[in-house]
């Protein structure tokens, strides 16, 4: 018997295709401009366009069913997706960043990912000529899969406290790793639960000192935190090699598909090249410790993944504004209580409403920022490890500490005002929330809890306001102390901010300028206790960081790279909506620094309110313009084509596993299945 339900369509008022079309149609903005100002330089979309089919067509990467399986299925499933990935970069010849495009389309946090981030930059970085000839071609190969094994049970941030030990042996010129304690356990290392064979291990090197007579026994030094390359497996039969316990720790918040792990080594014994010595080494003749010379090369790794990750952060934000937008543009609810019969009016757009224009807007101008503060990062990471010298080394390393905390923390709270805005229908998993939500909540607390790593941002701001005071004019060069040093000279300009942009920026930096200055009275005027001071550093970090962001998002609007008017018209307000609301949001600051006066923050929502409205006008165009398939966004609700009910109700009623079975709920019944109905459940058929 045909079911009827196959020829209801939604009711005409909530036709979503029509409803996107004439959004579409009220905006003029060049899509394909905004698309190329955003990718072109990048190539990123031409190999989206050619990676894409590419992936579809592999049946592994079907998304449809995948949060239906259980954890250990999804492990597998995940690490099957690896293997034919990788698979495909042999057969189609695909570069580096085709690989990771790929990765990107499928959308799962994979067993290699680690691998291909983490491990194979601590060898780019840290391994000598000799070290790299042995291990970095395997390792970009995938013959060898490597973690980076940093994280303890006992420590994650403070890497100084880590627990395990390389204890230097000179009499078999060795060295033995030990876990001392269960908190010494290597803990959260993503891959190393069932997939990697190798590892990247950081530990205290401890070299031993003798003390009396030759029979003495040698009391052992601690020469700070190193890495040490170690095979882990055995590379046949993949089972831990003697000495070492490793083992998956279990279901978390995301990620259900990576094999996050823990170690721990029993007087494991490693050769004298498992260190890896492009930074620093022990002299295998006379054990002796030879130091680096810049330390901060030592910790390259996780400046990497800091700047890795404020880069990718910008497309999950427009992911999530992306599919907010759409959705809201289609959805009615309730008519205007000001119409003159409201029971004969249409229902309100929800996306009309100022009450979800303030919380969907302000994203979508934020995703804009932090993609021109991502390609920022990434390019004063690349002048910054090309130079090595301290100053340029300390500025990156402060700036991404600061940077990876203030932009997730911004983008982790837009995915869920984003999914709340979209009410009910946002808590299901064919929203596209659920797993991409669920997965990104890692990022303010990886390489570095985003609280703590604030106190590495406001330090360098505080060494930098300390160096500014005992400078001349001469002596000063960088932009950070040339704000410094202005604010300085003029502590109260009162900047205009209602007209002028260059104005936004310049309060921004003053009112970061101004909270520099008070931390420094705290800390090296008044010598506070730093703890006493956290609260106050963690609020400078965040402001620094805003001021980057809001820098970064006029630079690139004023960069020579001519943009129509319409296109740069209406990027400007997007750059104005989030500057303002950022400044609303923190309006005591800027009045009591004196950037702004209390007129000014007080007309502020007025003007934020009138920005959006004027953005809302093109507001789907502006996502359609990040160029997010579909097959990205696995969601009913986001869809290019608009088509939200019929899909919904597709996925439940045809797609949903559990609509198979026929269960047995009576209480005084064992049996729990009564019967299988496969047409109950049927594959989609025909095209919606």
């Amino acid at each position: 018997m045909a079911d009827f339900v196959n020829s209801l369509l939604p009711s005409p008022l909530c036709d979503g295709a029509a409803a996107l079309a004439s959004e579409r149609g009220r905006s003029k903005l060049p899509e394909e401009e905004l698309a190329c100002h955003l990718f072109g330089e990048s190539g990123r979309l031409e190999r989206q366009e050619r990676v894409l089919p590419v992936v579809m067509r592999e049946p592994l990467f079907v998304k449809g069913n995948q949060m239906n399986l259980s954890r250990p299925d999804r492990y597998q499933l995940g690490l099957r997706r690896a293997k034919r990935l990788r698979q495909l970069v042999d057969e189609l010849g695909w570069d580096e960043e085709d690989y990771g495009v790929a990765r990107y389309l499928v959308d799962d946090m994979l067993p290699y990912d680690l691998h291909l981030s983490m491990f194979l930059t601590t060898l780019r970085q840290q391994a000598s000529d000799e070290q790299q000839a042995q291990w970095l071609r395997p390792a970009e190969q995938c013959r060898i899969i490597g973690a980076y094994a940093q994280t303890e049970l006992g420590h994650g941030s403070n890497v100084q406290g880590i627990e395990t030990v390389a204890m230097w042996d000179p009499s078999t010129r060795e060295f033995i790793l030990h876990s001392p304690y269960v908190t010494a356990s290597k803990w959260w290392i993503g891959g190393l639960g069932r997939t990697a064979n190798h590892a990247a291990v950081v530990a205290q090197l401890l070299l031993p000192r003798l003390t009396g007579s030759p029979t003495t026994k040698p009391k052992y030094v601690s020469h700070g935190c190193h890495v040490f390359v170690v095979q882990i497996r055995d590379l046949q039969t993949h089972r831990p090699l003697k000495g070492i316990v490793i083992g998956d720790i279990g279901p978390k918040l995301g990620y259900a598909s990576m094999d996050n792990g823990y170690m721990l080594f029993d007087h494991y014994r490693v050769p004298h090249s498992a260190m890896l010595s492009r930074l620093s080494r022990v002299n295998p003749e006379t054990g002796d410790y030879e130091k680096a010379a810049n330390n901060a090369l030592v910790y390259g790794s996780l400046t990497y993944a800091r700047t890795h990750i404020i880069r990718g952060t910008s497309l999950v934000l427009a992911r999530a504004v992306t599919i907010a937008v759409r959705y809201t543009a289609i959805r009615r609810q309730f008519p205007d209580r000001d119409a003159i019969d409201p029971r004969s009016e249409p229902e309100v757009v929800v996306l009309d409403y100022p009450t979800v224009q303030i919380r969907v807007l302000p994203m979508l101008a934020a995703a804009f920022a932090v993609h021109y503060t991502g390609k920022a990062m990434h390019d004063l990471y690349s002048r910054a490890t090309n130079d090595a010298s301290n100053a340029a080394l300390a500025n990156v390393h402060g700036t991404s500490s600061g940077l990876k905390s203030y932009c997730t923390e911004l983008t982790a709270g837009g995915l869920e005002t984003c999914r709340r805005a979209m009410g009910g229908h946002g808590f299901s998993a064919d929203s596209g929330f659920v797993q991409f939500e669920n997965d990104f909540l890692s990022k303010p607390t990886v390489e570095g809890d985003n609280w703590m790593i604030t106190q590495q941002a406001s330090a360098y701001l505080i060494k930098k306001a300390t160096n500014v005071l005992g400078a001349s004019n001469e002596q000063i060069q960088d932009s950070l102390s040339r704000s410094l040093k202005s604010f300085l000279l003029n502590k109260t300009p009162l900047f205009e901010v209602n007209h002028d942009d260059h104005a936004i920026v310049a309060a921004f930096h003053h009112r970061t300028s101004f909270l520099t200055f008070q931390a420094h009275e705290q800390r090296v005027v008044k010598k506070r206790r730093w703890n006493t001071l956290l609260i106050q550093l963690h609020k400078l970090s965040n402001a620094y960081s805003q001021a980057m962001l809001v820098e970064n998002f006029y630079s690139a609007l004023h960069s020579g790279n001519a943009l129509t008017p319409p296109l740069g018209d209406n990027l400007r307000k997007l750059f104005r909506l989030f500057s303002l609301y950022i400044m609303d949001q923190n309006a005591l600051e800027f009045v009591t620094s004196s950037a702004v006066s209390f007129e000014q923050v007080s007309a502020l929502p007025d003007t934020i309110q009138s920005l959006m409205a004027e953005i809302r006008v093109h507001a789907v165009t502006l996502v359609d313009a990040w160029k997010i398939p579909d097959y990205l966004l696995n969601s009913c609700l986001g869809r290019h084509d608009g088509k939200v009910y019929e899909h919904l109700f597709d996925r439940a009623h045809r797609q949903n596993p559990l609509n198979g079975v026929t269960f047995n709920p009576n209480y005084w019944d064992h049996e729990i299945v009564k019967a299988q109905e496969e047409e109950v459940c049927q594959e989609r058929s025909g095209k919606l």
